[in-house]
């Protein structure tokens, strides 16, 4: 057998996860609860999770897409007023209790994430799920944490060039 030495063979590991399919028992359950709370809370995706047997960022996935396609189905005319499509009375604030719990990494834990990200800011599935075993957190987590630290750099990209030029500006003032 030939050995591929062609470039898109690196490709292979930045492949996408594979399309979640959902049964239609699972599809009854989700939309069942999609009709009851559009926003569940981190408690209520993992009961469901449970219930369907799959992870619960599917579950997530899940309720993000139903909400957009939600929105696109119900969208006004545009003669009318944008604001009334907006209100969601099932969007309310929760308080905490619903919310997931903050990651905190250790410094061994941040090390390997700051070494993959210097190497690639954006991982593939394959590569993610490499370092949430590594470093024994999920691979979700390590999904948030990359899109976390890419805002972070551009937000420090953007202030340099500021900083830079009000450094000029305070040292043309000195003299």
């Amino acid at each position: 057998m030939a050995e591929d030495n062609s470039p898109y063979k690196a490709v292979a590991t930045k492949c996408r996860r594979s399309r979640t399919k959902f049964t239609e028992e699972q599809l009854k359950i989700l939309i069942n609860a999609f009709n009851k709370k559009p926003y569940p809370g981190y408690a209520a995706k993992q009961r469901l999770a449970l219930e369907v047997n799959t992870e619960e960022s599917r579950i997530q996935i899940w309720f993000q897409n139903r909400r957009a396609r939600h929105r696109f189905l119900k969208r006004p005319e545009k003669n009318l007023d944008l604001r009334q499509d907006r209100v969601y009375p099932e969007e309310n604030i929760q308080g905490v209790r619903d919310r997931r719990c903050r990651t905190s990494y250790t410094s061994s834990q941040l090390q390997t994430l700051m070494n993959a990200f210097m190497e690639n800011p954006y991982p593939g599935i394959d590569s993610r799920e490499q370092l949430a075993e590594d470093i024994g957190v999920p691979e979700s987590r390590v999904q948030i944490w990359f899109q976390n630290r890419r805002s972070r750099l551009r937000i420090q990209k953007k202030r340099e060039p500021e900083e830079a030029s009000a450094q000029r500006q305070n040292q043309g003032q000195d003299l």
